[in-house]
């Protein structure tokens, strides 16, 4: 589903700053990933290369069997669009229109017909629990509602990929834990092959393998064999080793 190819990207400046170096990754299709490492490891620019928010300096971004990369700006637009889906820390959301609106708006952009919306929506809707606040506005609404309008919202047009940004950020833990539970549900259920970058050891317990990067490379890597309880714990071990300081990382139990 996705391959990062040899991928370095330096940014230029009196100083240039190298952000990744010849890093190598693959996420199977189906696969729940998640991306962890200190501060300046690389995770994020990783996830902007991925995205094609950002370019790599040299290497190759393949995303179900296309390089993104090599799309001329109308292409990537589109690409961007149809075959990958979003969700933030901050959420992201139009507060001048209703939850429902917000979901829907993707759809939208491609002209699918109205009945055709109103169906995705309602049954999405059900599968996340957020039809009771459908016509409510986002500054109505929970910040964990507001996470998964967000989901929805990245999930309604069926996108190979989903690339989550710190999703639990700015939620308290049990709202963190439902989205949490969310993101796997779509996983095991619906087959969503996810990548999510996150700082909260907790979080990645929930991925079906965790990615190490350190100083822009691949540092180490764990696939969840046993419980969650047992994944955390080898996590915790791991961000032990890697460095970086203790305020970093998030040990808290969602």
């Amino acid at each position: 589903m996705l391959e990062v190819r040899n991928v370095s990207k330096v940014y230029e400046g009196k100083v240039a700053y190298q952000a990744l170096a010849n890093l190598n990754l693959a996420v199977k299709q189906g696969e729940f990933v998640g991306i962890m490492g200190p501060s300046g490891s690389g995770k994020t620019t990783l996830l902007n290369v991925v995205s094609t928010i950002d370019k790599p300096s040299s290497g190759e971004v393949c995303i179900a069997g296309k390089n993104a990369h090599q799309l001329n700006k109308r292409q990537l637009a589109l690409f961007r669009r149809r075959e990958l889906g979003f969700v933030f820390q901050d959420f992201n959301l139009l507060q001048t229109l209703t939850v429902k609106e917000n979901i829907i708006f993707p759809l939208t952009l491609e002209n699918v017909s109205i009945q055709e919306q109103e169906d995705r929506v309602q049954r999405i809707a059900d599968k996340l629990g957020i039809t009771s606040i459908l016509n409510k506005r986002t500054y109505e609404i929970s910040g964990g509602q507001c996470q998964r309008t967000a989901i929805a919202r990245a999930i309604i047009h069926d996108p190979k990929l989903i690339l989550a940004d710190e999703p639990t950020g700015n939620l308290d833990s049990k709202a963190a834990k439902d989205v949490l539970e969310t993101l796997q549900r779509l996983n095991q259920d619906e087959g969503a092959t996810m990548m999510m970058v996150t700082h909260d050891s907790q979080a990645a317990s929930y991925c079906d393998r965790v990615i190490f990067i350190k100083d822009g490379t691949l540092y180490r890597e764990l696939h969840r064999t046993d419980s969650q309880q047992v994944f955390f714990q080898e996590i915790m071990n791991v961000l032990t080793s890697i460095g970086g300081t203790p305020d970093e990382f998030s040990a808290v139990r969602v």
